[in-house]
């Protein structure tokens, strides 16, 4: 019974060592991703088509105002409340377009690295189960705080791979 007992507290420690453990870097993969590159693109596109519209919206707004102040003094009552209120609107109209255009374009880069993400953790997942890792960790993330790279696998490399990056 004690020869058992020894045999498998000192089979225990050498469990510890047989498994595998692997990391990788998704700085170092994302932006090689073609994906990316795509995803960038379309987001300065969208951002330029943003900041056109808000370039004519202020133009409208600032023209509408050098008009205003000009004509102020020989306008009736009624019709400068009627043109101070129009005036008001188009600039509220300009803040709500520009908080609006903010939102969508925070929202379409965070669907698109979602996308992105998923695909890459898809990959990683795919390589944990091919090669019988217990752990793959991302050491881009700076929240660990140590990875032996003697006692790690890094497979950045095969990701990249699986990704089609070269």
């Amino acid at each position: 019974m004690k020869k058992i007992l020894i045999a498998i507290l000192m089979m225990a420690p050498m469990s510890i060592f047989a498994q595998k453990f692997a990391h990788f870097n998704t700085a170092d993969i994302i932006p090689n991703m073609k994906e990316y590159t795509t995803a960038m693109e379309e987001m300065q596109s969208m951002q330029k088509q943003y900041e056109d519209d808000m370039k004519l919206m202020q133009d409208e707004l600032q023209k509408k105002t050098e008009e205003y102040q000009k004509e102020q003094a020989n306008l009736l009552e009624n019709v400068r409340q009627r043109r101070e209120q129009e005036l008001n609107d188009l600039y509220t109209r300009l803040q709500q377009s520009y908080q609006d255009n903010q939102a969508a374009l925070q929202k379409a880069q965070s669907e698109k690295m979602s996308a992105i993400s998923e695909k890459v953790l898809g990959v990683v997942k795919k390589i944990g189960e091919e090669g019988g890792y217990v752990y793959i960790v991302d050491t881009s993330s700076g929240v660990i705080p140590f990875v032996s790279s003697t006692l790690s696998t890094d497979v950045t490399e095969q990701v990249k791979k699986e990704l089609g990056i070269q």
